[in-house]
């Protein structure tokens, strides 16, 4: 009775201790950043109702006529003061992982920083923040392979789309959507089934652009001169 009295009272201790290592103050202001990264996001979701637009509007403190005067503006300079909070959190903190913040609120710096222009600058910290479970290893993923996409490089899960203005044989413009170039196509969905990721690269892209979306595979080659077409 007495061994299973004191295992209890250790058991509790440890959840005790876990709780206390959750910094509640900085998890309200993490909740409070992905709050407004997100809810900025949804509002241009365009299977968002009206009435639903409206409230979240509303829930954001933004002003209506602001928002359709200024538009992606507002996200772009409401990304940068939410960045600029992230930074000062890293260089205290550190990533504010699951152990200091608990989850969901774990992905609030990724998002800041996945939606950045400092990908390169951190990228090493979210991976060393995956390698510590900190933050799941399909965020790693996503995050390099944005940082390729973003150095015009081959993306390694084909978690990334792009939609680029072009024109068609006539000469007409036109907007179209692919995922971006993957290094080693036929094995990508090999590597998302062993990063962790429950989706095919298939399946991802049209999460992406939409169920009707047909999953094509685009060379590096094809990108540029789908750009060229386009000056």
């Amino acid at each position: 009775m007495r061994k299973m009295f004191l295992l209890l009272f250790t058991l509790s201790t440890f959840l005790i201790n876990a709780q206390q290592k959750v910094n509640e103050t900085l998890k309200k202001e993490l909740d409070e950043i992905m709050k407004v990264d997100q809810g900025y996001r949804m509002l241009f979701d365009s299977e968002i109702t009206p009435e639903k637009r409206e409230k979240l509007l509303k829930d954001l403190n933004i002003d209506k006529e602001e928002f359709e005067k200024k538009n992606w503006q507002l996200v772009a300079e409401h990304d940068s003061l939410n960045m600029q909070k992230i930074e000062n959190i890293i260089s205290k903190y550190g990533y504010p992982g699951k152990t200091l913040v608990g989850e969901p609120t774990n992905q609030a710096a990724w998002y800041v920083i996945q939606h950045s222009t400092k990908i390169g600058k951190y990228l090493p910290l979210i991976k060393e923040a995956g390698k510590k479970k900190e933050i799941p290893f399909t965020w790693v993923a996503m995050m390099e392979d944005r940082y390729l996409m973003n150095e015009n490089k081959e993306q390694i899960y084909g978690t990334q789309g792009k939609g680029e203005m072009t024109k068609d044989k006539d000469g007409k413009q036109l907007f179209i959507n692919f995922v971006w170039p993957v290094k080693d196509p036929k094995n990508v969905n090999k590597r998302r089934k062993e990063a962790g990721f429950d989706s095919t690269v298939e399946e991802n892209a049209q999460r992406m652009f939409g169920k009707d979306f047909k999953y094509e595979t685009y060379t590096l080659q094809q990108v540029f001169e789908i750009r060229n077409k386009n000056k």
